[in-house]
């Protein structure tokens, strides 16, 4: 702003009337503005600039300062959030024909914090994220309450969580360690289980995307079964293990057989869901014990 005077103020020495009351001016104090000589009272009436600020006129007596059309008391030109005054300082107009420091204008401006709703200056550390901001500090997990400052986190919904918090919340828990499963795992029967927690019983391999048994609560990879839980079949003395040729079991007296196993000791004849004779421990069919 600068100085706003396009008028001068004098002692009338000469012979002139006040151009609007027509009171003689010589020896009082007058004002000529725009080749007009007006007493000091009319001026104010006719004349002066109404300040911006306290909307009163600017007399002749006063300092005035203007910029883009608008003028102010000297008095009245300071910053509309601080009071300083900014004669002589930078400033900037506002909405509503207000004057702001250089200061507050750069806080009224700055992005609000999220989290305090204090404004985030330069050089403040601070957060981004989808067009959100926080000071770094204000950044907390909302389950803990620790600060995630430029950590890992995960968004859910309005709400953001430490790596830690997330795991015990949101993920899923293992059928076998009831700990939380953060990346992989496989499901078997609608549970979820860690890679390293699915495995077989016995030789303890991981089992996921192998062919494997399951008896009751263990897990059984083929080998294994084979060797440790299948039953033995009578007949071929081979293990009854479900794989392949032969899936169907025939069980008589605490033995059993692989189906295609289950024949007739003399003939051959298989004997799988037919009638049969046992004879001296050993199987026939029902027509060859009569021919022993």
């Amino acid at each position: 702003a600068g100085p706003g005077s396009s008028y001068t103020v004098g002692t009338m020495s000469e012979r002139f009337d006040c151009h609007y009351c027509r009171d003689p001016l010589h020896g009082k104090k007058y004002v000529q503005k725009e080749g007009r000589h007006c007493c000091v009272k009319c001026f104010e009436k006719f004349c002066a600039n109404t300040c911006t600020e306290c909307k009163k006129p600017i007399g002749a007596d006063s300092k005035e300062l203007h910029f883009k059309n608008r003028y102010w008391h000297d008095n009245c030109f300071r910053c509309f959030k601080c009071y300083t005054s900014l004669v002589n300082e930078p400033f900037m107009l506002r909405e509503n024909n207000k004057v702001w420091c250089s200061n507050c204008t750069a806080v009224e401006d700055a992005p609000r914090c999220k989290g305090c709703f204090k404004p985030i200056i330069a050089g403040d550390q601070n957060v981004e994220y989808k067009k959100m901001v926080w000071h770094k500090d204000c950044f907390t997990c909302s389950q803990c309450r620790q600060v995630i400052g430029s950590g890992s986190f995960f968004p859910k919904g309005d709400e953001f969580y430490c790596v830690s918090c997330h795991e015990h919340k949101f993920a899923k828990t293992c059928a076998k360690c009831k700990n939380p499963i953060t990346s992989g795992g496989l499901t078997y029967q609608e549970k979820p289980w860690h890679s390293e927690c699915f495995i077989c019983s016995n030789c303890k391999k991981p089992l996921g995307g192998k062919r494997f048994t399951a008896v009751e609560d263990d897990f059984y990879c083929v080998e294994c079964y084979k060797e440790c839980v299948a039953k033995k079949c009578a007949g071929c003395k081979n293990p009854i293990t479900g794989f392949g040729r032969g899936t169907s079991v025939v069980n008589y007296e605490d033995e059993s057989w692989h189906d295609y196993c289950f024949k007739c000791t003399k003939c051959a004849r298989g004997l799988a869901n037919k009638r049969f004779v046992c004879h001296n421990g050993k199987i026939y069919c029902a027509e060859c014990p009569k021919r022993l």
